[in-house]
C-alpha cells in the first residue's frame, strides 16, 4: 500500500474523521502506521475509543479500497493529501482539515490565493447582480473564486468567474460521482476545465444534511477572506461566516435594504463586525495588505477605454445604444442565445462599456 492509498483508506473509515486521525498521526507518524497499529496502541490516543479502534484495526472489512481506487481512476480524478504541495496551505491550518481532496480538474498554486463567495440558495435579482459583479472582478484580478456549486448565489459566483476567464473552485457536499444539484452538471464540467470541482467524500457518497455544513468549513478554510453577498438570518452562509471567523479569516458582507429579510443576515454580519463592501475593489484593496507580493493582478480601478472585443461582445455591443433597452429586445436584435447574451452583458458591463439598469434594461456608456 502506498502512503496516498493509506490516506484514502483512513478517509473511508466511518466514525473516525480528521480530528481523530490528526491525533493518531501525532503519535504514530504516518497513515500506514495507523492502519497497522494494534488496538492497544490506538486506544492510547486521545479521543479514540473502543469503537474507533475496532473500526481501524478491522478497516479491510469496512472499506473497499480497491473499488474506490478503481472509481478514482475511471473518472480521471486526482487525489490531494496533506503531504502534497498543492494541498491548500490555509486549509491545512484549520481545526479539522480534510484528509483527502478528490479533484476533478486541476488545482494550481494560483488557487492558494482565493476568496470564498457564499450566499442564499433563494437569491433575489439584487443578490445575484451583486454576486456576479464582485465575483467577476475578483476572478478578473487574478484571485480564485471558491464557492459551493449550490443553487442561487454559489452558481452566480462560479458563472461570473468563468465569464471573467478566471479560475474558480467548487467544493461540493457529496461525492463527485453523486454531484448535487444535478442540474449544475454542465456548470461543473466548465469549472473542471477552468479550475476544479472538489470533494472530501468517497466518489459515490450521496449528499445529506451533515455533508453540506461540513463542506462549508472547506470553503471558509481554503479562502483568505469570505464574502457573503446575500443571506437571510437563518442561512447556512452565516454558519460558514462563523467558521471563517473561527479560523481567523476576514468576513465581508454586502449590505441590503433594511426591510428585506433576504438581506437581514448580511446586515447582521456587518453589525457584528464584518467589513461592508459595495464592490470588488473594496474587498481587494483590503486583502492587498495580506498579499504584500501582490498575487492578484491590478484591479478594474477606473473606467476602461475601448478595448478589443470578442465576436459575441462586438455583436451585442452594436445592438445596444444610448436608449434603454430590455434584455429581451437585445436578444431579438442580436440573434445570440439568451445564455450567451447574459454572459456577454456581464463582460461588457465589467469593461465599463454599458450600464445595467433596473428591470433588466441596459444602455451604452461609450
Amino acid at each position: 500500500m502506498t502512503r496516498k492509498e493509506a490516506w484514502i483508506a483512513l478517509n473511508l473509515i466511518p466514525q473516525v474523521g480528521p480530528v481523530r486521525v490528526q491525533r493518531l498521526l501525532a503519535r504514530m507518524g504516518s497513515p500506514e502506521r495507523i492502519l497497522t497499529a494494534r488496538t492497544a496502541e490506538l486506544l492510547e490516543a486521545e479521543g479514540i475509543g473502543r469503537t474507533q479502534a475496532d473500526l481501524i484495526t478491522g478497516w479491510e472489512s469496512q472499506v473497499d479500497l480497491a473499488g474506490e481506487l478503481r472509481k478514482i481512476q475511471e473518472r480521471g480524478l486526482t487525489i490531494l493529501t496533506q503531504d502534497d504541495e498543492l494541498y491548500p496551505p490555509l486549509l491545512k491550518t484549520i481545526h479539522d482539515p480534510p484528509l483527502v481532496l478528490y479533484v476533478w480538474g486541476e488545482v494550481t498554486p494560483k488557487d492558494h490565493h482565493a476568496i470564498g463567495v457564499v450566499g442564499s440558495r433563494h437569491a433575489t435579482p439584487y443578490g445575484l447582480n451583486a454576486t456576479k459583479k464582485m465575483s467577476f472582478q475578483i476572478a478578473y484580478s487574478g484571485c480564485t473564486v471558491i464557492s459551493g456549486l449550490a443553487r442561487g448565489i454559489d452558481t452566480a459566483a462560479h458563472e461570473a468567474a468563468l465569464a471573467a476567464k478566471g479560475r474558480t473552485i467548487a467544493v461540493i457536499g457529496a461525492g463527485i460521482g453523486k454531484l448535487y444539484p444535478p442540474e449544475n452538471m454542465a456548470l461543473a464540467e466548465r469549472i473542471a476545465q477552468n479550475g476544479a470541482v472538489i470533494s472530501e467524500y468517497a466518489v459515490d457518497r450521496v449528499a445529506d444534511r451533515q455533508t453540506f455544513p461540513y463542506r462549508n468549513r472547506v470553503v471558509a478554510g481554503w479562502s483568505s477572506g469570505l464574502l457573503v453577498t446575500e443571506a437571510p438570518l437563518k442561512s447556512g452562509s452565516l454558519i460558514t461566516a462563523q467558521q471563517a471567523v473561527d479560523e481567523g479569516r476576514t468576513v465581508y458582507a454586502v449590505p441590503g435594504p433594511i426591510d428585506k429579510p433576504t438581506s437581514a443576515g448580511c446586515n447582521r454580519l456587518i453589525q457584528q463586525g464584518a467589513k461592508l463592501v459595495m464592490n470588488g475593489d473594496d474587498l481587494l484593496d483590503d486583502l492587498m495588505a495580506l498579499f504584500p507580493t501582490a498575487p492578484c493582478a491590478p484591479k478594474l480601478e477606473t473606467p476602461r477605454p475601448a478595448v478589443a472585443l470578442s465576436l459575441d461582445e462586438e455583436i451585442l455591443y452594436k445592438a445596444i445604444d444610448r436608449e434603454e433597452r430590455h434584455i429581451d429586445d437585445l436578444i431579438s436584435r442580436c440573434g445570440l442565445t439568451a445564455a450567451t447574451v447574459n454572459v456577454t452583458l456581464m463582460r461588457l458591463e465589467m469593461k465599463r462599456l454599458i450600464r445595467a439598469l433596473p428591470g433588466r434594461r441596459y444602455l451604452r456608456l461609450v
